[in-house]
């Protein structure tokens, strides 16, 4: 009897214990998950200064071209399609710095990359506290869009032409600018590589009809003989190319 009182004792005596320590491991374990989730311009600043570092802008393109922090890739909030689309090509591997204008939309933003696996940091305050600390801008300038006649002229100049519409903000294009750099180092002859911006050169887009970044479009003699939208391997360009 005394033995079973004393194994009752000591298993409510555990009990007590464990659901005591339970919520102060959950508040250890919730402080972590959110410590640094969120920073100032500072310390923002001083994270996103490595050669390396991976900065994702989530307002919109025409937001974007009004100025932007160097480097940043550039993927709509508001547009559900396109951020996934490009965020899907970020590393995991590497912290995500992500802002909007005033820090809203980031914050959103962050919440649903955070679930998909990823670690992010997001700007306090966004674009408008950055501007207030004066911290450095790049972007802003005008700059002219590509004519449709122009584009049409050097389609229709060309035996070959590769039209690349893509830019440098955006996620995946960046990702296909090493197998681009090492095409052009050898492409057949003649061959025409006409780049085109897709964050700039909306009439030219419009009238090739290219709604995804990167838009890859193959002309022989002014006709389009082949399309590819999105990252692919340099193996479809060859075997497009012919080589």
């Amino acid at each position: 009897m005394k033995l079973k009182c004393l194994a009752s004792l000591l298993f409510l005596t555990t009990t007590i214990m464990s659901c005591a320590q339970q919520p102060n491991q959950k508040n250890v374990s919730d402080q972590k998950l959110t410590m640094d989730l969120t920073v100032d311009a500072a310390k923002f600043s001083k994270a996103i200064a490595a050669p390396d570092a991976q900065i994702l802008d989530v307002r919109t393109a025409g937001e974007f071209k009004s100025g932007h922090i160097a480097n940043a890739l550039q993927a709509n909030w508001l547009d559900p399609k396109e951020f996934k689309n490009r965020t899907k090509h970020l590393d995991k591997s590497k912290t995500v710095y992500i802002y909007c204008q005033s820090g809203g939309r980031s914050a959103s933003a962050q919440n649903a990359l955070l679930q998909e696996g990823y670690q992010v940091v997001n700007l306090e305050g966004g674009m408008s506290n950055w501007r207030m600390q004066q911290m450095p801008i790049e972007g802003g300038a005008t700059k002219l869009q590509m004519r449709v006649a122009d584009f049409d002229k050097v389609v229709q100049s060309n035996q070959y032409v590769l039209a690349e519409i893509g830019a440098l903000w955006c996620p995946p294009c960046r990702k296909m600018q090493p197998i681009m750099d090492a095409l052009k180092q050898t492409p057949p002859k003649p061959f025409y590589f006409l780049a085109v911006d897709g964050g700039q050169d909306i009439d030219v887009m419009k009238s090739v009809k290219a709604e995804d970044l990167p838009t890859f479009i193959l002309y022989k003699n002014g006709v389009e003989v082949w399309r590819k939208v999105g990252v692919a391997p340099k193996e479809d360009f060859e075997k497009a190319f012919g080589l």
